[in-house]
């Protein structure tokens, strides 16, 4: 069977759903069981990584985060760290600096694991769930040293992604009947005891 790997732009495909409250209910997911909806019945899934951040300044933000990668490992996601940079803005009203938080790391974090993973041979197709075009440069670069390897983009739901599109090999949108399919129960009954949903994720 071919291999394939999953890597999930976790901030990419968050704010997919944040943006609107009638997917609200869609963060509480199975990455892995999404995974397995979207790549070919033919394939054998060889990894699913989850590329994300902790918001370490809102503790609650970070615990329900920790509560949804525990669930996540628990289904055999691996997590890939990045970070929050502080970065100042200045306000068009009033022209005073105020900082905000900035996720870095994310694009990089999954250039390397596709990099590393072609290299070590892991697949032969990779699926990159993500609508960011700063990673066009490194499916690039991958595809070129690795002419043989296919990788294709799942495009977050309600997102165009066309920059991506171009670059990739084949892709496919993201639709409610797939977030459906892997929606996680209240409680999941995991080897570190019982973790149910948190209610602001309704």
């Amino acid at each position: 069977m071919k291999k394939h790997v999953f890597l999930i732009d976790g901030f990419n495909l968050y704010h997919s759903l944040l943006n609107n409250s009638s997917l609200h209910k869609y963060k509480w997911i199975n990455l892995y069981e999404l995974a397995k909806i979207l790549i070919p019945k033919s394939h054998d899934i060889s990894g699913v990584y989850y590329f994300t951040a902790l918001a370490n300044w809102d503790q609650q933000k970070a615990a329900r985060h920790r509560l949804f990668i525990h669930v996540q490992e628990f289904y055999g996601v691996k997590t890939v760290y990045g970070k929050f940079k502080m970065r100042e803005k200045k306000c068009r009203l009033c022209h005073g600096i105020y900082k905000i938080p900035e996720e870095k790391q994310t694009d990089v974090n999954i250039a390397i694991t596709l990099f590393t993973l072609a290299q070590k041979n892991e697949f032969d197709t990779a699926t990159i769930l993500s609508g960011d075009s700063d990673l066009i440069p490194s499916i690039k670069a991958v595809k070129n040293i690795f002419p043989l390897k296919r990788i294709g983009i799942a495009i977050p739901i309600h997102r165009s992604a066309n920059e991506l599109r171009e670059v990739a090999d084949f892709y496919m949108k993201i639709k409610l009947k797939h977030l459906n399919s892997c929606l996680l129960p209240e409680k999941v009954h995991t080897n570190r005891g019982i973790i149910t949903r948190p209610q602001k994720w309704l």
